[in-house]
């Protein structure tokens, strides 16, 4: 399993932004090998960070191609106040089933 985490600083977020998020969203979700998403605040940087969850590589560089995430990059300096992204190897997951752990197949 591979995560993708999305971290950046917003902007002012429009319509387009969130019509553009929303797709991107639905096509993520629709990519075989999408396992889940999780989203977090930190108050102290002002900072946000959206991890995704994927089976391999390849389900993650499927959304990369997209024609609209590719717009979205284009256009991010409408909306982010700089952002990174970290991809990295899961080698496992453990704990309280009730915090929301991935589905195995």
């Amino acid at each position: 399993m591979y995560s993708s985490t999305f971290i950046f600083g917003k902007k002012q977020f429009d319509d387009e932004f969130h019509a553009l998020d929303a797709e991107i969203a639905r096509v993520a979700r629709a990519i075989p090998g999408y396992r889940g998403e999780e989203s977090w605040e930190n108050p102290s940087t002002g900072l946000f960070s959206n991890v995704y969850y994927w089976d391999s590589l390849e389900a993650l560089q499927q959304l990369m191609a997209d024609p609209r995430h590719r717009q979205a990059k284009a256009a991010q300096g409408r909306w982010l106040d700089g952002y990174k992204v970290v991809v990295a190897q899961v080698l496992r997951e453990y704990g309280d089933p009730a915090l929301g752990l991935l589905p195995r197949d």
